[in-house]
This record gives structure tokens, sequence and C-alpha cells, in this order.
């Protein structure tokens, strides 16, 4: 005998996230044979339309389809409002809507599709895909489970996060985060939804270009180091801090990098510093990406420093250049929040982290004369674009001298010049 489980609405008043509102029941039974692909197929389904409700009255499509739940296929009964009766005029328009999803439950390779809750899912996804990820993106993707994607999509199923539910729950967010969370937080229900696709459940890809999401906010330029600063601040600092702050202001490379340093890496004979990991909170894990494991080259004077640092280093099994008295690589709050703002506030300079160092490095490099791809290439980005946008400032006066040369070039009472002579 069949059994029959009320199954939670496709959606209501209090389910803002799921659109139009629908009724789903669930018939499981027994099915009469059952191949390795999933249970029998039955006739051809035309599906049935009908009319529900006063207020307003809508058209409702109802089809039945095999699912898999656990080791067990069964069969279940679908519904969802196609449209209000004033929109669709007639059962015949209505019909229509409801012909693409028997089209596809009709076709002679269909086969029984997995159906789960976000929630019950999202207990898999992280338990066996998401620990294989680094540290630090662990700790982020759990944090947006657990803050956004369980409460506000838990009870749903993986088939029931449409292209409208995704708007709906970006709507919701954008209320209360930036637009970088939004992002941030949209990369990791893809990354599920795109597993639990490949592992056979019913879904819809995420596609951020067709969301409309918030518009961006006036970003706050980065802080960054003059380079005047940064030579008071090693100045200042004892070792291994010292050295810490040099290597960072004077080869650009960001801050668990520096944290991860080993002997190994230093190669003075090529004069280029080895990337090869980083630290976050005091645990070892991977380079940001495959560009950054470039080396950087190690200019003479941090070569003179770094060899004087290396006379008093104390040996350990692994060779790490700093370690905390625990035997592990220093955490960068501490060293930023006990070492680095204690020097800051002696400067009279306003308090920031050691990415400030990076920046300043960026800025140098081209305040110098650098070529931008060098630039790049020392900064170890993919793209010139974000050395030359994000991680580039204009130090003291070299804009304006700059700008006072080309404007001497086009006065009107200027001598003509060879410099402005077309090639």
């Amino acid at each position: 005998m069949a059994t029959v489980r009320q199954i939670v609405p496709l959606g209501n008043a209090n389910q803002p996230l799921l659109g139009a509102p629908g009724v789903r029941t669930l018939l499981a039974r027994t099915a009469e044979s059952t191949q390795e692909t999933g249970m029998a197929r039955r006739r051809h389904q035309t599906g049935r339309v009908f009319v529900r409700g006063k207020n307003p009255p809508v058209f409702v499509g109802r089809w039945r389809e095999d699912v898999i739940e656990g080791n067990d296929t069964i069969r279940v009964e679908r519904s969802m409002v196609l449209g209000t009766v004033a929109e669709l005029k007639t059962k015949r328009n209505a019909q229509r809507l409801l012909d693409p999803i028997l089209a596809r439950i009709n076709s002679f390779d269909y086969r029984p599709s997995k159906f789960s809750t976000l929630e019950k899912f999202a207990d898999t996804w992280e338990a066996q895909v998401l620990i294989h990820q680094k540290p630090s993106s662990v700790k982020a993707a759990q944090s947006h489970l657990r803050t956004y994607i369980r409460k506000h999509l838990g009870k749903v199923l993986l088939h029931e996060v449409t292209p409208q539910a995704q708007q709906n729950f970006v709507t919701l967010l954008s209320q209360k985060v930036s637009r970088k969370t939004v992002l941030n937080v949209l990369g990791t229900l893809s990354s599920m939804m795109r597993t639990a696709k490949s592992w056979g459940y019913c879904t819809q890809p995420i596609v951020t270009t067709e969301l409309a999401l918030p518009v961006e906010e006036v970003r706050k330029q980065a802080r960054f180091f003059t380079g005047e600063e940064a030579r008071k601040i090693i100045m200042l600092a004892v070792d291994p801090y010292r050295t810490m702050f040099a290597i960072a202001a004077m080869t650009g490379l960001r801050p668990g990098e520096v944290m991860g340093l080993q002997k190994d890496d230093l190669d003075f004979e090529h004069c280029v510093i080895h990337v090869r990991r980083s630290a976050w909170l005091s645990r070892v894990q991977t380079v940001k990406s495959k560009a950054s494991r470039a080396p950087v080259v190690m200019p003479e004077a941090l070569a003179a420093l770094l060899k004087g640092y290396m006379a008093t280093w104390q040996a350990n099994p692994e060779g790490f250049l700093f370690l905390n008295r625990r035997g592990r690589p220093f955490s960068q709050n501490y060293v930023v929040q006990k070492k680095l703002w204690p020097i800051l506030d002696a400067l009279s300079v306003p308090r920031c982290g050691l990415h400030a160092f990076r920046h300043c490095h960026a800025s140098l490099l081209l305040d110098v004369g650098a070529n931008p791809k060098v630039a790049q290439e020392q900064m170890r980005h993919a793209d010139a674009r974000i050395t030359l946008n994000t991680y580039t400032h204009v130090i003291g006066d070299a804009q304006r001298v700059a700008v006072n040369k080309v404007g001497e070039l086009l006065r009107p009472d200027a001598k003509f010049c060879a410099q402005m002579r077309p090639n």
C-alpha cells in the first residue's frame, strides 16, 4: 500500500525566498520492477492542469516523476503554480507552460534525480569536500554556511534554489552586508551547487552575472606606508619582527608568506626568495594562487640584513625563520597588535596591518621608474591591472612633477621640442 508523506510547500508567506506558492505531496511506494537505472517507466505522461484558489485563481500543473532518496528510488507527485487565470486566460496556455517539464520526464534518456534539502546536503559537502580546502577557506565557508546559507535556505530543496530564489536571497543579504560579502557567500553556495550537480542532484547553476547585485560602494583607499614610514618602522623594531617587516617592505611578500618562510627558501647565490607556503593563524597552508609561487628578487640591502639575522637564528626541525614560543609560525594578528601597532603609535602613524608594507613596495617600484610589467612580476599578480589599480599609490610629489612636465610641453608659448614630435 502506498504511503503518503506531506512535504513542505514550494512557497508561502513565511518563505519569501521560494517565489510563487504551490503544494507538493510525496507518494512513495515499491516499484513493480526495478532496473539498474531506476524505477520502471510508466506510460507517457500528459500531466494535469487545474484551477485552484479564489484570490486570485491560479492554474496549477501536476505530474509524477522518479527520484532517488538514499538507496531507494521512489515516485513522487509534484505540482507548481503556472500562473494566474487572468494572465494565462485558457487552460491550453497553462498546459503549454507545463509541456517542457513533461518533455524532460517523457524523454527516452530520462533518469531519476537525487533530491535533498540544502541544509542536509551542506552537512555532507562540508564533511566530504570542504575539509580538503585550505584552513582559511574552510573557516570562511563555514561562516557563510552558519550565518547566511543554513539560516535562510536550509529547509529549501536543492532544485528549488531557482534564479528567482537566488535573487531573493541576494536582495535579503544586500540589506545587511556589503557587495563583497554577498559575492563571497554566493561563491560558497555556487561551489556547493556544482558539487551537487556532479553527484546527480537536481540543481540549477548560480550565475552571478545574471543576478542583480548591490551597487559597488565607494572604496576607501587601502592604507599604505610611505618609504620614509616603512624605513622608520624597520629601524624601531627588534628582531625577529625587524626582519619580518624588512622582508615585507623590500619584497612585497604577503604577510602569511613572510610567516611561512623557511631557511631553504632563501637563495643568496641568485638573490631570490622562493615562495612555497603561507602561514595562517599559525597553521601552514598553500599560497594564494599558482602565480604566487613565483620567486621574488631579494635586494642587496635585504640580503645583508638576512645574513645578519641568520647568524643568530636558532635552528628548528622544519627550518622556519620565525617561530613563536610554542614552536609554531607567528599569527599575523599577534604581530600586528602586539608589535606593529606600538611602533605606529610611537611614530604617530595611523594603525593598519602588515599588508600596508605590500602596498608600499608596489608603489615604490613605480615611483623609482620600474616598468609596470616588472612590478607585476615582483608582486606575482596574474593580471597587471591588479598591480596598477589596487596596489600602486602615488607617493609624495611624483604625480605633480609628472603632470607639470606635461603642462610645460603643452604651453602655448613653449618652444617646439623633440619630445613633442610624433614617432
